[in-house]
């Protein structure tokens, strides 16, 4: 299952912390930047999905901003402004922008506009690309999604409970990227795997789970080399993941 990665772009720290952690509380993996530079650090550095910008950043324009990245690459992007009568709504569209919203702004309707313009985009990919997901490579490793089957890279089958399966989803779906306790439950929780935030320790849940896969996909759990632990952070599938699609 993969997390939607978002940034959240906005020159005063204050306003672009509470986004931030507004949409981490809401199952995305959010992050912060202050201008052009830092969104292009974070491009050149893993898969975006979607990018909450600001039309005034500074000494920079959001407008003109969204204009130079809609020339190069299909990302989404949702323009925020204090700005919005008619003609400033449409700069925005005009450049390309998939949404634009007016400052002060409800945040549950900022939430929403996030999700709508993400499913749009996930259904227009899969309009023009219909081949359904077979298989998963990652480090000598298969899965077989249709058959929901893992082979080890000497050729055998590895049984993986239900829980396991969705952890093992989890990650595919997001590698090199790293991920929260708390994102990782976020995720399973959509699936009905994941643990009940109010109740236990499910940090301590998810520990549990990651040592149980990890004993049966790493050649020595103590010294993982897929599943590694993210210092600070939580963990990280550090091997690429080559994705196969039926034609």
């Amino acid at each position: 299952m993969t997390i939607p990665r978002l940034l959240v772009v906005d020159d005063d720290a204050e306003t672009r912390g509470m986004l931030t952690q507004f949409l981490r509380q809401n199952g995305f993996i959010a992050l912060p930047c202050d201008s052009e530079s830092t969104i292009r650090d974070q491009l050149g550095s893993g898969r975006v999905d979607l990018i909450l910008l600001d039309v005034m950043l500074g000494d920079e324009y959001g407008v003109d901003i969204c204009k130079r990245l809609r020339s190069e690459q299909d990302v989404p992007v949702i323009l925020v402004s204090a700005l919005s009568a008619d003609h400033h709504r449409m700069a925005g569209y005009e450049v390309g922008a998939d949404d634009y919203i007016a400052k002060p702004f409800n945040p549950n309707l900022l939430l929403a506009r996030v999700k709508a313009v993400l499913h749009r985009a996930k259904r227009s990919s899969s309009l023009t690309y219909r081949r359904s997901i077979s298989t998963f490579r990652f480090g000598g490793w298969w899965y077989d999604a249709k058959r929901d089957e893992v082979t080890s890279p000497q050729g055998y089958q590895v049984s993986l409970s239900r829980k396991e399966t969705a952890l093992l989803k989890v990650f595919l779906g997001n590698p090199h990227i790293p991920l929260t306790r708390e994102e990782i439950n976020t995720a399973l929780d959509v699936t009905g795997d994941g643990q009940d935030l109010g109740s236990g320790n499910p940090g301590r849940a998810i520990d549990v789970l990651v040592g149980r896969l990890r004993g049966k996909i790493e050649a020595d759990p103590k010294i993982p080399e897929l599943l590694r632990t993210q210092r600070g952070v939580g963990y990280v599938f550090a091997v690429d993941v080559v994705v196969e699609d039926d034609q």
